[in-house]
């Protein structure tokens, strides 16, 4: 565990060294900018990137509303079941023949393992397609950022959500955020040649 804490805390620092460095690389260079990589989906963010995402949603929505059946169908049965159980703790007779309270909880075992199984099979598929669907417009939008940072004269552009969430970004001046800026930048381009891949 102490190692682990140690490797943690070298990556931090250097992390923090190497923004360090690119502040002061910047002074002699150039700027820095800060993109903030979680509004590209947002209402006004990047239209390609938008419509990937809703396309993979698509995909999904059927899955998910059979598997949140099977999800309200498993309360209800648990519920059920615990309803029973508290009957008889508290001296009451059963409602039901023990025969069926026992079918009952066997339904219950395998319906959870069911809803189980189907959520790691979605997570597993789902992780497929974005790659398939979103990966190459995402390596897309990084080429264009790369060509974004030359154009406009940048030293260096920070993703200022990986940055925060890391907790390393304590303090930011509001004038450094070029978040709209590329966003703009990138949605007035030509079609490139990332395309979203059609489920088979």
């Amino acid at each position: 565990m102490r190692t682990f804490r140690l490797i943690a805390a070298s990556f931090i620092f250097a992390v923090i060294f190497a923004v360090s460095a690119f502040a002061q690389a910047s002074a002699a260079d150039g700027k820095v900018g800060l993109i903030n990589t979680l509004a590209f989906d947002d209402k006004e963010g990047i239209t390609k990137y938008i419509s990937a995402l809703n396309s993979l949603e698509g995909e999904f929505k059927q899955p998910q509303t059979d598997l949140n059946n099977s999800i309200t169908k498993y309360q209800a049965l648990k519920k059920e079941l615990d309803t029973i159980q508290t009957t008889i703790q508290s001296g009451g007779k059963l409602p039901i023949p023990e025969s069926e309270v026992q079918k009952k909880a066997g339904d219950l075992e395998r319906l959870g393992l069911d809803i189980k199984r189907k959520q790691e099979d979605a997570k597993a598929q789902y992780q497929r397609r974005y790659q398939a669907i979103v990966g190459p417009i995402y390596q897309d939008i990084m080429k264009a950022l790369q060509d974004f940072t030359i154009q406009k004269g940048y030293a260096v552009i920070l993703d200022g959500a990986k940055l925060e969430e890391a907790g390393i970004l304590m303090g930011f001046n509001g004038k450094f955020d070029i978040t709209k800026e590329f966003i703009t930048f990138y949605n007035a381009r030509p079609a490139s040649t990332a395309t979203v891949v059609k489920p088979k």
